[in-house]
């Protein structure tokens, strides 16, 4: 079904045009202030669309606390307001766009950054990551450019620390003797006996001095351990101020514990807090800057051209926490501007799993997620996880991700795609379940899912070295397939051509099946243990507050139930099933698992290495297999020789680009690496014989 946008009533048209009538009153962005413009690339021309400039600088914006748009931003009436009754806020800016508008291709892409970092070109351009793209390097391939896309970034994490080029937003303060509790998981990454009790390079909320004699800190190896207590006596905290042009900069503080912090250790420590800021303007920061690009509000606009916009469509990615950013944003109906235009035309949540975040509620850390070994008993993984509606069996509430945009008529074409590990260590399945994992989801008419199969969270660089891990981490790549997809999503956007079908493993087709090695059928391979922990959120209970008012009275939170997870089926070879498997997953060489475990001979030992999966090689030769007893084929069984196998990598590749999933311009690509890992895999199951 192609999907249009719902059509517009009467009485909408008419607020509307009042809307903008008087957006002149109404101050969303007030005032960019761009400290510099300067080509791209050093002026590089990228194809038909030429050169590109890069434009820095700081946007500033104004919120009425009164209006309806702004009234679920917590805390924000609490906040100082100017002379005109408006709270204020600013963020840093970046801007790649085409210096020659009219050969753009009229789509923003926004660029969620994630803890500050950018990774929109490191993931479409395959460019190395960088905070200050400004060279050829930077542009990688230039594929964003050559479609003529203007890529955006700017700040909205108000919980950030300052440096290496991290892109941030100084929220407004909250006004008055705020209090609260705050909790802090500290989960060290080796022996130490100081550490941030934030991490991600995020500032945390100032500790009050009198109070600390309530603060607790408690130990414990596994997340399933008692909470053991440490005396106040044996421990520290130590804030220290951060040299910031943020009026709201949060302080960095440390735990000093000199009896020893140790390595994935679990430590959790509770105290009370003040001056809290007004984190959701994450939200309102992001609408309000694509809202003014996009529709052109603001003399000094920098992508207007003769005044007017150049802009007419709006897409939006997200990376892990930023695809979860996208979620709650999108759930939490910012896609509505002040005026009430839809903001972002589509979204690309991309590895959030089934979550949202901690970002719109008092003494919020956004950077907090889950975990199976870490991170727990935040806010991040809550109903509703699907994108259609559904009713919640644990608290009987009934929502949806997409229900509140459905209903504003703002709702934006939706691609959710994620690597398969988010099964196992970001309770993935939710996204197209019931909360219960019992039967699959309805999924809505502008929603896509694609789910990688045979990939983790990040891809890892090819190596056959498995560090803390018993496995080496999984190196199979989806970039491939979301450069693909992007296209299509602004294809759907631009001219309501329907993408190609979601992917995605289901109950129905025994292919999403419980996460017990029976259950999933996967192999007994020699040496190899399975997992037997998974992340799987609870209905958290966080006090009387929480619901209405998103304020926690309760830490750490009491669990009132679980939902339930499942993760994809295994063939024969381990790999996973019902997937948009990547081409080398599709063709393998290996098991490409969607899960990691710890060494068994070290900390957290057979827990999950978080958001990794596993490359466990095939054997070589079928001398090499009945060696072990190892049930997978050989290569030599499979393919004989690296041409055999290159041959139908090819093939594989060729029909996903003939359903859409692939672009031609990464066949070699993907060809070239692969020849490049498997020749050496060949030639040794020759060696032998010479």
């Amino acid at each position: 079904m192609r999907y249009r946008s719902p059509a517009l009533t009467v009485t909408r048209v008419l607020l509307l045009a009042v809307a903008l009538l008087q957006s002149r009153a109404i101050a969303e962005v007030t005032r960019f202030e761009m400290t510099k413009r300067e080509p791209f690339a050093g002026g590089t021309a990228f194809g038909d669309v030429g050169a590109y400039e890069r434009i820095l600088g700081r946007v500033y914006y104004e919120l009425d606390p009164d209006l309806p748009q702004n009234r679920s931003v917590v805390d924000l009436n609490l906040a100082p307001r100017n002379a005109r009754g408006r709270v204020e806020l600013f963020g840093d800016l970046l801007i790649l766009a085409p210096q020659d508008a009219g050969r753009g291709n009229g789509a923003l892409i926004y660029g969620v950054n994630n803890r500050g970092n950018l990774n929109l070109l490191r993931h479409f351009n395959y460019a190395p990551g960088s905070n200050d793209p400004r060279d050829g390097r930077h542009a990688g391939d230039g594929f964003m450019m050559r479609h003529g896309f203007t890529l955006v970034f700017s700040g909205w994490d108000g919980e950030l620390l300052p440096g290496n080029g991290r892109l941030r937003l100084a929220p407004p303060a909250v006004a008055g003797n705020i209090t609260g509790r705050v909790r802090c998981e500290i989960v060290p990454g080796g022996d130490t006996t100081r550490a941030v009790v934030n991490w991600g390079n995020h500032g945390s909320y100032r500790p009050i001095a009198g109070k600390l004699q309530t603060a607790t800190l408690t130990h414990r190896l596994l997340a399933s351990h008692p909470r053991v207590p440490i005396p106040l006596e044996d421990w520290t905290l130590h804030v220290t101020e951060v040299e910031s042009d943020s009026p709201t900069q949060l302080p960095k503080v440390e735990l000093e514990y000199p009896k020893g912090l140790r390595k994935l250790q679990i430590y959790e420590l509770i105290y009370e807090a003040e001056n809290p800021v007004v984190m959701g303007t994450c939200f309102t920061a992001v609408r309000d800057l694509v809202s003014a690009l996009k529709y052109g509000t603001g003399a000094a606009n920098p992508l207007l051209t003769q005044g007017k916009p150049r802009i007419n469509r709006a897409h939006a990615y997200g990376v892990s926490q930023s695809g979860r950013f996208l979620r709650e944003m999108i759930h939490q109906d910012f896609n509505s501007d002040e005026h009430g235009r839809r903001v972002f035309d589509g979204i690309m949540p991309h590895v959030s799993g089934s979550g949202m975040g901690s970002f719109n509620h008092r003494f919020a850390q956004p950077t907090r997620h889950a975990g199976q070994h870490d991170h727990h008993d935040y806010p991040p993984d809550r109903f509703p996880f699907a994108y259609g509606t559904q009713t919640d069996p644990l608290s009987g509430r009934t929502d949806g991700i997409l229900a509140r945009s459905l209903r504003s008529h703002t709702a934006p074409l939706v691609m959710h795609t994620q690597s398969s590990s988010e099964y196992w260590n970001r309770s993935g399945s939710l996204v197209h379940t019931d909360p219960l994992g019992t039967r699959d989801a309805e999924i809505p008419d502008n929603v896509r899912l694609y789910f990688f199969g045979g990939t983790q969270h990040g891809p890892s660089g090819f190596t056959t070295n498995s560090g803390d891990g018993q496995t080496a981490p999984n190196p199979a790549d989806y970039k491939p397939f979301v450069r693909a997809l992007l296209l299509a999503l602004d294809r759907w956007a631009k001219d309501g051509i329907e993408p190609p079908a979601s992917v995605y493993p289901r109950i129905s087709d025994g292919t999403l099946v419980a996460w017990t090695r029976n259950a999933t059928d996967f192999p007994e391979i020699p040496g190899i243990r399975y997992p037997g922990v998974i992340q799987q959120p609870a209905l958290l209970d966080f006090g009387p507050r929480w619901e209405k008012e998103r304020i926690i009275d309760r830490q750490p939170p009491i669990a009132r139930g679980e939902y339930q997870v499942l993760v994809p089926r295994s063939g024969p070879d381990g790999n996973d099933l019902g997937c948009l498997s990547a081409p080398e997953v599709a063709v393998p060489v290996a098991t490409y698992a969607s899960w990691r475990l710890r060494r068994a001979d070290g900390p957290a030992a057979n827990q999950l290495v978080g958001l990794s999966g596993s490359y466990i090689p095939f054997p070589l030769s079928q001398a090499d297999r009945e060696k072990i007893g190892d049930p997978r084929q050989s290569l030599e069984e499979r393919y004989g020789s690296a041409e055999v196998y290159l041959e139908r990598l090819r093939d594989q590749c060729q029909s996903y680009v003939r359903s859409g999933y692939l672009l031609e311009e990464d066949v070699e690509r993907t060809l070239r690496i692969q020849r490049e890992r498997v020749e050496p895999l060949f030639e040794a199951i020759e060696a032998p014989a010479q």
